[in-house]
């Protein structure tokens, strides 16, 4: 008889609270909860469409694969919603028009079910020409519209705010969450180029400027220097003049103090994205795994690596690969249909959707796993199997996708050789490389690391995303309404297995927490997967309260040189909110970006 699928009472009220389908009869069970998402996804298969079903429904059963919330919540459900998380929406222009339709079309995505990103770094600077309201101003018109939109919503609203590096609104923009409660819908990062950076370490003067044609020529600053919007370079007004490593700290210590903004290495983004020679990126989704251009969409899914542990704990203890890949092929199948059945709040995004066919297989469980495995998750081995699971998995994913480009056809934006010269797709292994100049490939990105955080929580409270173990007993709230939480005892699942397994005997030492990890720990955790993720890594870097201000800054100097795609920190501090606590030593605690 197979054992029950919730063994943590916070996963069935997760369950029930947000992904049970309670209208036209009631689901009774997640297995029927299961059955509903396999038929939808099933749905939209030409033909064996029984057979896709059965297939989906093994893979969704015992929480193998996850796909994200607005799957879970809205695949069969005959509401109008959408099933992707969140959004990057449209360029802002200045004018009051292009400020409202944006705000309007933002509005519509989140009525449906989608967070937002948008990079604010196109409207002119606060007070330019006499009149302009700047970035801030319209960030909190933005924020009060989420506020009032959702209040009464169990998901609380989720919106992402980019501003660049020179714009002359650049200093407010880092400074905003010192003000408790400003931007609270809102995650902030900083688009970081390769040139700030450089400035940086080599102490130069900085620009803050901004494309302004209209001003007198007095005021125009020379060609050379040109800020690029959708490929276009632009002649730029120079604003003021700042020391490259006075706005560095001023960055730093606003993410010491508040844990915000995260930085974006948007220079890495681009040069990394499969999709350069048609689009610019200068957003993410709320949570930064997806980088994303105007109206691009972010389809998720996570395999827990948790199902696929053989003889944990014991000296045979291994990790099922060919099962782990299997499902990473199936799961590229289930994401690629979710963009041929969703509903869009946006006739333009449906076209990017469906043009690029973008998805994102990522793993949760991990720290988990890698106890049970018995690895320390600061060891280099640890690192190392990290990095061949995705490597498994990204390798598997395109065959896949190369396969579904044979049997569906390839995605409409693919251009075939200035696809196969993007620097990801070269590294991968030949075979693929000449299966996508032969048939093409159906999805021009595969694979993403998200959070994860909820969807965790489903599946019986394992560690979310790619994050260490927060603590062996903690408190968690949850958000079960309009300003209304619950707060929840839990026990790690690797810690309730291994008390299973090993009845009255402690935890041994590789049973280790966020709190016993060094920064440089998750940094290099973070850097060992990047190779073989496409899109990018939602990491949150927890660094203990007593870390020193010149340690915290190599952190994201470090992210850097490693090129990575972005860095987000969370050091305890009194601005910030909790939704974690450990049950031993209470107090502030990591705050994922979700």
């Amino acid at each position: 008889m197979p054992a029950p699928p919730f063994d943590s009472p916070i996963s069935e009220l997760i369950w029930s609270g947000r992904y049970r389908l309670q209208e036209d009869g009631s689901e009774s069970c997640i297995e029927e909860s299961w059955r509903r998402v396999a038929g939808a996804l099933a749905s939209v298969e030409p033909d064996r469409r029984s057979y896709w079903e059965e297939r989906f429904y093994q893979a969704l059963e015992d929480f193998r694969f996850i796909p994200g919330g607005r799957i879970l919540a809205g695949a069969g459900s005959g509401r109008n919603v959408t099933l992707f998380n969140c959004f990057v929406m449209g360029r802002i222009g200045n004018s009051l028009g292009s400020i409202f339709d944006n705000l309007k079309e933002g509005a519509l995505t989140m009525q449906q079910g989608g967070g937002v990103g948008y990079d604010f770094s196109t409207l002119r600077p606060a007070g330019a020409g006499g009149s302009s309201p700047g970035p801030l101003a319209c960030m909190k018109i933005w924020d009060s519209a989420c506020e009032a939109l959702l209040a009464t919503a169990a998901r609380r609203g989720a919106m992402m705010a980019t501003l660049r590096c020179d714009h002359p609104d650049i200093e407010a923009f880092v400074d905003a969450k010192r003000t408790p409660g400003l931007f609270r819908n809102f995650n902030l990062s900083v688009l970081i180029s390769d040139g700030f950076m450089e400035a940086v370490e080599e102490d130069r003067r900085w620009p803050l400027l901004y494309p302004a044609p209209e001003l007198p020529e007095a005021h125009r600053f020379p060609e050379q220097l040109r800020w690029r919007w959708s490929g276009t370079p632009l002649p730029c007004a120079v604003f003021r003049w700042i020391r490259a490593r006075d706005l560095w700290e001023r960055i730093m210590r606003a993410s010491y103090d508040t844990a915000e903004p995260g930085v974006l290495f948007i220079d890495h983004v681009n040069r990394a994205n499969n999709l350069v020679y048609r689009e610019q990126i200068n957003a993410t989704n709320p949570c930064g795994e997806i980088p994303l251009p105007p109206y691009g969409a972010c389809n998720l899914g996570s395999i827990n690596l948790t199902r696929f542990v053989r003889e944990p704990f014991g000296r045979s203890a291994r990790l099922d690969m060919e099962g782990i890949r299997s499902t990473a092929a199936l799961a590229v199948r289930m994401l690629d249909n979710v963009i041929s059945l969703s509903r869009f709040p946006l006739p333009a995004q449906r076209r990017q959707s469906q043009g690029s066919r973008r998805i994102g297989v990522g793993i949760t469980g991990l720290a988990d796993a890698l106890v049970m495995l018995g690895l320390h998750y600061g060891s280099e081995q640890a690192r190392e199997c990290a990095a061949s699971v995705l490597e498994g998995i990204c390798h598997a994913a395109y065959r896949a996708s190369v396969e579904l480009a044979a049997e569906k056809g390839p995605f409409p934006f693919l251009d075939t050789g200035a696809y196969l010269k993007q620097p990801f797709i070269r590294n991968l292994p030949r075979d693929i490389r000449q299966r996508i100049a032969a048939d093409g490939i159906r999805n021009s990105h595969l694979i993403a690391i998200a959070p994860a955080g909820t969807i965790s929580l489903l599946a019986n409270n394992i560690s979310s995303g790619i994050e260490p173990l927060f603590g062996l007993h903690y408190r968690r709230r949850i958000r079960t309404g309009a300003d209304e939480y619950r707060e929840q005892e839990l026990t790690a699942y690797a810690l309730r297995l291994w008390k299973k397994l090993h009845l009255g005997e402690p935890p041994p030492a590789y049973f280790v927490t966020a709190a016993q990890l060094s920064p440089r720990h998750h940094l290099q955790m973070q850097a060992a997967l990047q190779p073989f993720v496409d899109n990018a890594i939602s990491k949150t870097i927890n660094v203990p309260e007593e870390t020193d201000f010149d340690t915290f800054r190599t952190i994201y100097q470090e992210a850097w040189r490693l090129e990575l795609k972005g860095c987000t920190t969370y050091r305890p501090n009194p601005v910030r909110g909790e939704l974690l606590a450990s049950a031993e030593e209470p107090g502030p605690s990591c705050c994922h970006r979700i």
